[in-house]
């Protein structure tokens, strides 16, 4: 008969002796036939779990995951404060992690609002910069016009003065 490695030893619900008693009459007739089967079974079952293992570790990166778990709990060794571990509230516990996070947000919300403020001050000065010079615009425009009205009616009356009466 034929070598075959020995596998190793099959968990207790699938032993030979209960697989024997599956197939006792082929057992009765072929005992060695009947262990190379039941051999040949066990090791391709193995191979196809240890296949469907790498395959599912293959889908889902789980090497990687693996890897970088193995990383934190190496990192994890040299920490003397206990880890974070869930209150059993969670409203407590998201509260614990979410209030930091609101509290820097609001900070920089602070400081976007102040620089808005700022930039709106600004805004507004060159608005009323702007007004005014538009009514020394509005001004200067007037008392060119009265000018010039006064410069044109003395040009009338200067002309009148030249001009013959009939």
């Amino acid at each position: 008969s034929e070598k075959h490695p020995t596998p190793p030893p099959p968990p207790r619900f699938c032993s030979y002796q209960k697989f024997a008693n599956c197939y006792r009459c082929f057992y009765k007739l072929q005992p060695e036939v009947t262990r190379s089967i039941y051999d040949q079974f066990i090791s391709q079952l193995q191979t196809s779990v240890k296949d469907e293992i790498q395959e599912v570790k293959n889908e889902g990166n789980l090497e990687l995951l693996f890897n970088s778990l193995d990383k934190m709990v190496e990192e994890a060794k040299n920490q003397e404060e206990p880890a974070w571990r869930p209150s059993g509230i969670p409203e407590e516990d998201i509260r614990s992690a979410m209030v930091p996070y609101l509290l820097k947000h609001r900070s920089y919300l602070r400081k976007i609002l102040k620089e808005k403020e700022e930039e709106n001050r600004k805004v507004a000065e060159s608005v009323l910069a702007g007004r005014n010079r538009v009514g020394e615009l509005q001004q200067l425009i007037q008392a060119r016009k009265q000018a010039w009205q006064a410069i044109s009616k003395e040009q009338r009356e200067l002309i009148m003065t030249f001009k013959e009466p009939q």
